[in-house]
């Protein structure tokens, strides 16, 4: 099982890891735009996938930096949904050895608190999803098969 912390910003998140990038060295193994998301995703005109407004389609869906044994995240928010504020800003996401390991550890700590994205499969492959739990802390629980939950992108 391993942790990652994953970051949100209000569409610098680009700047921000490219000054982490100038900082911890290394190369982002995985960056994904919103407008490379799959289109049959889209939620409405004007939109690419997931709803992203257009305006926003440039901005980063995921981003991914190496720091040590951490891989450090991070993905835009877009315009169409609250601004984050930092210090509320930062998830855990815990990527786990098997899709039973992420069920009983999403459902035990959403347990008194918010489910946001219950856990299902999704189009990069992970089995994921996204609670607050009853402290007010974000996790992003996920599993993928490929990886044996042994790392995250």
């Amino acid at each position: 099982m391993v942790i990652n912390p994953y970051l949100n910003f209000n569409g610098n998140t680009e700047e921000v890891f490219n000054f982490y990038k100038s900082i911890f060295g290394g190369d982002f193994p995985f960056v994904m735009r919103f407008n490379e998301m799959p289109q049959d995703a889209a939620d409405g005109e004007g939109c690419v996938g997931e709803g992203i407004p257009e305006n926003d389609a440039n901005g980063l869906a995921h981003i991914s930096l190496p720091v040590g044994q951490t891989m450090l995240m991070a993905s835009d928010v877009p315009s169409n949904m609250p601004p984050v504020v930092a210090g509320t800003n930062v998830s855990l996401c815990l990527s786990v050895d098997s899709r039973a390991d992420a069920d009983r550890i999403f459902n035990a700590l959403s347990e008194g608190g918010t489910v946001q994205m219950p856990m299902q499969d999704q189009f990069w492959g992970d089995y994921y999803g996204m609670l607050e739990d009853k402290f007010k802390i974000q996790w992003m629980v996920s599993f993928n098969e490929a990886q044996d939950g042994k790392n995250a992108q």
